[in-house]
């Protein structure tokens, strides 16, 4: 059963520091809680990483992913679907980069996960591991970018 999560907040940095943020993926570990390890495998033309290996702590172990990240024609727009994953079917979702209208320093920032575990986990589990995500996702990410990190 896939399960799926939209959470919303406004960090105080622009739509561009934001999206630079999370496209340097190289440095997730360094604000990414749950991060341990993250390792570009491939690029594309323009350079940006497409193929991306994590390696994170879940549910007391470590766990092992591939996304590729899709690009597109919005550029305040991140997309991503799994290519492997030791515990995951699917582990698919985006972020939007949405500009403020009252404060131009600011960004509205949507973030979408769509989770199928290979492995089954009571809903207390689930909804726990679910918080986690989020708040890394979230949380982390306006602590780095509104931070000296970002």
């Amino acid at each position: 059963m896939v399960d799926q999560a939209t959470e919303r907040t406004t960090i105080a940095a622009s739509p561009d520091e934001c999206y630079a943020a999370v496209i340097d993926f190289e440095r997730y570990p360094e604000w990414a809680s749950d991060i341990k390890m993250a390792r570009i495998l491939s690029r594309d033309d323009d350079g940006r990483p497409v193929d991306v290996e994590f390696r994170a702590a879940a549910m007391g172990r470590s766990t092992t992913l591939t996304l590729r990240y899709f690009y597109g024609s919005n550029p305040r727009r991140l997309a991503w679907r799994l290519q492997r994953g030791d515990i995951t079917r699917r582990f698919d979702g985006e972020y939007e980069f949405l500009p403020v209208a009252s404060d131009p320093g600011s960004t509205e920032v949507v973030y979408h996960l769509a989770v199928d575990l290979s492995v089954p986990l009571p809903g207390f589990v689930k909804r726990r591991a679910e918080a986690r995500l989020l708040h890394t996702a979230i949380t982390d990410l306006a602590r780095y970018v509104e931070g000296a990190g970002g």
